[in-house]
């Protein structure tokens, strides 16, 4: 399974910004040792349902760490039997702009 989420705290301490609760979300997910990748907008995870959800978990439990409030967008594609899609999906896309 993959899952693309986006987590954000609010109303803590504003010293840090969202920057630093996202950084340390996103560290969450590196340390992991699933594969992963991040953009401007979603970090991307893969793996089994349960090593996943417990990923995001904790990376949710950083980001919130001295915010009252956590706010997660999460989407999950489910296809049971596959592994490596993180990078197979955007390299089937990559060859069909390439006209393959």
């Amino acid at each position: 399974m993959i899952v693309a989420f986006s987590v954000s705290p609010s109303g803590g301490d504003s010293d840090g910004g969202v920057s630093e609760a996202v950084a340390r979300a996103v560290q969450v997910v590196r340390e992991s040792g699933l594969p992963n990748s991040t953009n401007a907008m979603f970090t991307n995870i893969e793996g089994e349902w349960d090593e996943v959800m417990a990923v995001v978990k904790r990376a949710v439990e950083a980001a919130g760490e001295g915010s009252p409030r956590v706010s997660l967008v999460l989407k999950a594609d489910i296809r049971p039997g596959y592994e490596g899609q993180l990078e197979a999906k955007v390299r089937r896309v990559e060859e069909r702009l390439r006209g393959e």
